[in-house]
């Protein structure tokens, strides 16, 4: 997939912005804090119809304007050669419902959109994969599947929707009706059964992609590994939801379900939340994004996403950024995007590849070439 035009009005800090990109390799170079990673967010909006940075659709609206426009024309391999490029487009209004269309007809349903654009993003924030909490590692795996697989999004809204009614009833001063209690419990083991399944598979697939990819950035210098941890691997998972009910009635929540599942990242065998310094933290999450990007490339979307790069070479040392620049500039990937606030990254990337790119600058939301 190719992102050939993407046009932006009243996004965050961006008036006014139409560019017209390269098919391999687009630079945004400016200072921190300008509007660099704006752009990428808009591209980002147009795959996953949400900001990677705020889950509040009124927040990126730019100041003191009542609407914002995003619109990206694509070409797309899996077209005819004759057909029209694929168009998306997103509009919002402060305190109205946004719409999102493709190719100008707009979609009942935002779950239908999501895979159609595959696209990955590494970025600062990814290190609290590693520092945060367990929310964050199962919303990586929510959002990678979630885009080879339409089913997906449907199990897990099905569980989070069980989850929240189970819960609630558990919050209530008197005895829950039973009936009622064992119904969500069952819709929970169901659909998380199902999800626990899909997470392990990924997982299993995943791993000595991601593992491959360390070494290379690494030198091979440290051996990493990931372990997928759910409460359906203690047995039948209505069993196990239905084991502590009287504690989950005293706390108030539902304290087992695929809710809680985790994954355990390890260096040398030990958590790499403890072992790992931040330049080994960073090429962690590096080699882990890149193995997403093989991973979705080479599952149902029949077609190489688009990789968002933002300020990746910061706390990484001359070797690891060498071998990034040299596997990101190989034929495995297609359209990238990358921002820096440092000319020589850049210019190291171009110089070593052959590849077409484009240079845009960025200042205080006004972006030239």
């Amino acid at each position: 997939m190719i992102l050939r035009k993407l046009s932006i009005l009243n996004y965050k800090n961006i008036r006014e912005a139409t560019l017209e990109l390269s098919p391999k390799v687009n630079c945004l170079i400016g200072q921190n804090g300008v509007g660099k990673t704006n752009v990428l967010d808009a591209v980002y909006y147009l795959s996953f119809c949400r900001s990677a940075t705020n889950p509040v659709d009124s927040a990126v609206i730019r100041h003191d304007e009542p609407f914002c426009v995003i619109e990206g024309e694509y070409e797309d391999e899996r077209l005819h050669q004759d057909d029209e490029r694929l168009t998306i487009s997103v509009g919002m209004k402060r305190g109205t419902k946004k719409h999102f269309k493709r190719n100008k007809k707009e979609y009942k349903r935002l779950s239908e959109h999501i895979g159609l654009i595959p696209l990955v993003v590494v970025a600062p924030s990814d290190t609290l994969l590693i520092e945060g909490s367990s929310e964050e590692r199962r919303r990586l795996m929510d959002m990678v599947i979630s885009q080879y697989d339409r089913t997906y999004i449907d199990a897990l809204t099905r569980y989070n929707n069980a989850h929240q009614q189970r819960n609630m009833l558990l919050k209530q001063e008197d005895e829950p009706d039973a009936m009622v209690m064992e119904l969500w419990e069952e819709q929970m083991a169901e659909s998380g059964t199902q999800l626990f399944a899909r997470r392990s598979d990924f997982i299993a697939r995943l791993t000595p992609v991601f593992q491959q990819y360390y070494q290379l950035i690494s030198g091979g210098r440290e051996e990493v590994g990931l372990e997928y941890v759910s409460h359906c691997q203690r047995g039948a998972l209505l069993d196990v939801i239905r084991r502590d009910r009287a504690k989950d009635r005293a706390v108030g929540y539902s304290l087992h379900g695929i809710h809680r599942d985790d994954l355990v990242f390890t260096l040398g065998g030990h958590p790499m939340r403890r072992e790992g310094s931040q330049g080994q933290n960073k090429t962690y999450v590096i080699a882990l994004k890149l193995a997403q990007f093989e991973f979705l490339k080479l599952t149902a979307s029949q077609t190489t996403p688009i990789l968002l790069l933002d300020d990746i070479f910061d706390k990484l040392d001359s070797q690891r950024v060498e071998q990034i620049v040299r596997l990101v500039s190989s034929d495995n990937f297609g359209q990238i995007f990358i921002t820096d606030t440092n000319r020589d990254h850049l210019d190291q990337i171009l110089s070593t590849t052959a590849l077409d790119y484009k240079i845009f600058h960025v200042n205080n939301g006004d972006i030239h070439v």
